[in-house]
């Protein structure tokens, strides 16, 4: 397995055991979750104000990525279709307690988010929302000046509107980096295309969203002054902030986009707050941590209220699948308490803590699937994570805990992965790593992931 950052997963879990009663902690989980179901949000939304158009925006966004289906997950898993009288209630529910920012893609929910979006938000009046989407012309297929105005112009009639109140150009950075987004955005002429669609007013705030190439960043700010940019959608949080550039080479510390953008006064949407869950599934020693210091609030709240007490942030975005996250969410942001200087300093020492555990950047976007060989590689990468945080990573058979953990991990992994879908049949054909926003060099973590089952099944404790 990899070398340890800065402590030893045994030495960390010693100084959790030594400052705080973990177990009696972590019990907690649950029950947080069921009075986070219960409680209901009572105080008013905080909004924020764009400087290009006034737009009095909600500082809780509601990310239409992760919609509930039909069988109770998120509709981006398995085949199940969107539940939609699920989502209008969620709509419904965040207008009525003062969300007014619905972000979704073409792209999301196997491209069948739009759609349902559109149903939901067109049941209330158009002006009781802002609906943001995405150019997302990933496929060189789509790179045409045709396909891509045919995506823009379908987007509107999924949504069932006749202006878009924010558009993206969808992960630049990704890719080959800047000879990618001059195929998808320049050579075709598409982003002249949208600077005229935005005077037009068909178009009303037009941004990009960043993952990758951090020179493709850099280039768009530095023609801020011609495109003026009136928004950018950034990956921020607490473990990203100062740390993303340590978690993976090609990713850019959020504290150095932020700042970017701040100079500029473009306003920063903010995707992955809770970095695709890590920053709410957290160790059981993090946990214990957080709630010592502040019991009545959720884990997960304290990644909002960092990202929400950034002045420059416009709204936080968050895929609510249930409405305990939404409830959770909107008293976190109604109102905003926000982060004293020993909060921020407090969070940042959790982070270094954190960059303790070798957990696999994953954020469960799924942009690497499908799988052309039926692997479901979220689920295999974030069972790894899942046991990580949990101590069921172990290293010997004279652990204390070898027999417990052993089976944790195989019996766990066997659940949550069907045996067709592990990792053990990973050719390495590596169509996935180029899609991943993360960098993460996929088939080497599913190739150490399966040494490492086969070795637990050899071995004899």
């Amino acid at each position: 397995m990899k070398q340890k950052k800065n402590i030893s997963r045994r030495d960390f879990f010693k100084l959790g055991a030594a400052s705080v009663a973990v177990i009696g902690l972590s019990a907690c989980a649950n029950s947080e979750k069921k009075a986070a179901a219960v409680a209901e949000p009572t105080g008013e939304m905080t909004y924020r104000t764009n400087p290009s158009t006034g737009d009095r925006v909600s500082l809780l966004g509601f990310g239409m990525m992760r919609l509930p289906s039909v069988g109770g997950r998120s509709a981006r898993e398995g085949n199940e279709e969107i539940d939609q009288e699920i989502v209008n209630e969620l709509v419904d529910y965040a207008i009525a307690h003062g969300v007014n920012y619905f972000d979704t893609s073409p792209a999301y929910c196997r491209g069948k988010s739009e759609h349902a979006t559109g149903i939901a938000l067109s049941r209330h009046p158009r002006d009781s929302y802002f609906v943001a989407t995405k150019l997302s012309n990933f496929a060189p297929s789509s790179w045409s000046r045709e396909a891509s105005i045919a995506m823009y112009r379908n987007s509107m009639k999924e949504l069932q509107v006749d202006y878009l109140d924010y558009l993206l150009l969808h992960g630049i950075g990704m890719g080959d980096g800047m000879e990618e987004f001059e195929n998808r955005y320049m050579k075709n002429g598409i982003l002249d295309f949208l600077l005229e669609e935005r005077k037009a007013g068909r178009i009303r705030n037009l941004g990009f969203s960043y993952h990758g190439d951090v020179r493709v960043f850099d280039y768009l700010l530095s023609r801020h002054d011609e495109y003026k940019w009136d928004f950018a959608q950034i990956q921020l949080n607490y473990l990203d902030w100062k740390y993303a550039k340590q978690i993976n080479p090609r990713n850019t510390d959020a504290e150095y986009l932020y700042n970017e953008l701040v100079k500029r006064n473009i306003p920063a949407v903010v995707m992955e707050p809770l970095l695709g869950g890590r920053l709410s599934n957290v160790p059981s020693t993090i946990f214990a941590r957080l709630k010592q210091r502040e019991p009545e609030r959720s884990v997960a709240s304290w990644a909002f209220r960092f990202a929400g007490s950034l002045p420059g942030v416009h709204t936080v975005l968050s895929g609510m699948t249930r409405m305990e996250h939404l409830q959770d969410n909107l008293r976190t942001y109604s109102p905003l308490k926000p982060l004293t200087e020993d909060d921020f300093a407090f969070l940042q020492e959790t982070a270094t803590l954190m960059m303790g555990f070798d957990t696999i950047p994953c954020n469960d976007c799924k942009y690497c699937m499908p799988c052309p060989y039926g692997l479901d590689i979220p689920a295999i990468l974030l069972h790894y994570n899942k046991c990580l945080n949990e101590g069921n990573i172990p290293e010997s058979t004279q652990d204390a805990n070898y027999r417990s953990a052993r089976r944790a991990f195989l019996v766990g992994y066997d659940r949550s992965v069907p045996k067709l879908r592990q990792a053990s049949h990973c050719i390495g054909c590596n169509q996935c790593s180029p899609h991943c926003p993360q960098r993460i060099n996929i088939p080497a973590e599913l190739r150490r992931i399966d040494a490492y089952m086969e070795r637990l099944k050899q071995e004899i404790d």
